[in-house]
């Protein structure tokens, strides 16, 4: 009997599944490739082009070149001969200067001969940079008491009052206070490491003690986060993301919560603000976002979808964000990824040349039309041609459908000299959380966290204005029983820093 076997058919399938099999093995290739960077490799996403760097370049400072006109050649030859060639190397600066605030102690050393008669002409100075550990000391009040005769068979006894203090009847000073707190949330010190170390310095101190001494000055802080929240909410332009944080939950034996620190950074002003959330759901930013008016810069996560719908609010989204997808698709598809990464570079250099000038306004505003908006258009257009001809589910091809959809939204900022590029001013105030994560693990609470983002708003702020936050803290806690709600924004940083001699 005559085959009735369809080769045709077979050959097809058998074609189809090889295509299925082909995209598997990349999409793992890929996965394997990333898990590899996480355990082993660097996290930067530097984009060097193997081509001419000068590709996509701007030329900001000259006029467009019109064409060349060769009017003479010559044919040159040459003898390549070996010389040796003599860098013009640059004189070494020396050691860096230590700085002059220091408290200097002089240690004279004389030579060994008798110089008492000798002339002296000149010395030689050196300086070395020592250390002496933190000192704690006691401060002992006396207060002398008075009898006061009031008449032949009647008197009074008087002594002068305490000094107010924030933590009234506590035996640790504003310094130590401000200092434990200054080590968990800035430097990561968790607590049992911090007694650890006074126990080395000869102050021993139970667990339970330090604890309750962390709870009720971050509760303190509680009408200062307030203000302070205030001033970030009331802003026209707002940077969000999120991060999680782990909390022990008693309804949860022998686990953690996921809880979620979401984060507004004005950039205008250089504020933080952190609000800890149970969930990573719309309710959180829908509620404290609630009487929010202006721009709002995310990363295009689905929980700040429903801003979209509200006319006092304009989204936009992250190019970092986008650029970061072609960065991961740089091994699956090098070509179309170089080819956008050089296009999101160009849109780059528009921003370094604004901030190098330090442009502003209509200046600033002015060059992203003149040279950011036709580059995007090209690069759209790019993108909507490369989109039909990648496999949608590749990496490559997921990348361009992250950016289309987005693409009014990635482009918002060229309309207005106060919004940036990408949304790593709020990135950056994140990274401290993470450092903290893998320090001390968890949070022992829910109220635990948010207290937790009351002292990690203001220090971020601290740090965003080059404050050191050890003096900040220190002086708030000494001065803040003396102000109200009504004036309690006077001891924010960033008007600390503009009144250093605060008012007594």
């Amino acid at each position: 009997m005559p085959s009735t076997v369809d080769y045709k058919k077979r050959y097809e399938e058998q074609l189809e599944i090889t295509e299925q099999l082909t995209f598997q093995i990349q999409e793992l290739t890929h996965q394997l490739a990333q898990l590899k960077k996480m355990i082993f490799g660097s996290k930067h996403e530097r984009f060097v082009p193997a081509n001419n760097p000068h590709q996509l370049a701007l030329d900001l400072d000259t006029d467009t070149p019109g064409e060349r006109v060769t009017t003479d050649v010559k044919n040159i030859s040459y003898v390549r001969t070996r010389t040796e060639v003599v860098p013009n190397a640059k004189p070494h600066p020396g050691r860096t200067a230590l700085p002059a605030h220091l408290r200097r102690e002089t240690i004279l050393l004389e030579p060994e001969t008798d110089t008492s008669k000798l002339k002296k002409i000149g010395q030689e100075v050196t300086e070395v940079l020592d250390l002496i550990p933190g000192e704690f000391y006691v401060k002992q009040y006396i207060r002398p008491k008075y009898v006061v005769p009031l008449s032949d068979t009647n008197s009074t006894v008087i002594t002068a009052s305490l000094p107010g203090r924030i933590l009234e009847k506590s035996m640790f000073g504003e310094g130590v206070v401000a200092q434990v707190l200054i080590d968990k949330y800035c430097d990561h010190l968790p607590l049992h490491r911090q007694l650890q170390r006074f126990k080395r310095a000869g102050v021993d101190m139970a667990q339970s003690t330090i604890v309750s001494l962390v709870t009720r000055a971050l509760g303190e802080l509680g009408s200062l986060y307030e203000a302070h929240k205030r001033i970030v909410l009331s802003s026209g332009y707002l940077h969000a993301d999120e991060t999680t944080i782990k909390v022990i939950d008693e309804q949860k034996k022998g686990t953690t919560h996921q809880g979620y620190y979401w984060l507004y950074h004005n950039s205008e002003a250089k504020l933080v603000l952190f609000d800890y959330r149970t969930g990573r759901d719309r309710a959180g930013p829908e509620d404290i976002l609630k009487d929010f008016q202006g721009y709002l810069q995310t990363d295009g996560y689905v929980a700040y979808d429903s801003f979209e719908k509200r006319k006092d609010i304009r989204v936009l989204n992250c190019m970092a964000h986008a650029r970061r997808k072609f960065v991961d698709a740089l091994q699956n598809d090098p070509a179309r990824a170089e080819a956008a990464l050089l296009r999101f570079q160009k849109l780059y250099e528009v921003e370094q040349v604004i901030r190098e000038k330090k442009l502003a306004g209509k200046d600033a505003l002015e060059l992203r039309q003149k040279k950011s908006v036709p580059a995007l258009h090209e690069f759209k257009q790019w993108l909507t041609d490369e989109y039909q001809k990648v496999l949608p589910a590749s990496v490559i091809g997921k990348a361009i459908a992250y950016c289309l959809p987005r693409w009014d939204k990635l482009s918002l900022y060229t309309t207005d000299a106060r919004l940036q590029i990408d949304n790593n001013p709020v990135e950056n105030a994140v990274r401290p959380v993470a450092i903290g994560r893998k320090n001390y693990l968890f949070a022992g609470s829910h109220d635990a966290a948010s207290r937790a983002a009351m002292i990690y708003s203001l220090l971020a702020t601290c740090r965003t204005h080059n404050i050191n936050p050890f003096d900040w803290l220190k002086d708030v806690f000494e001065r803040m029983h003396l102000y109200t709600t009504t004036n309690i924004h006077e001891l924010l940083p960033q008007n600390w820093k503009k009144r250093e001699k605060l008012p007594v």
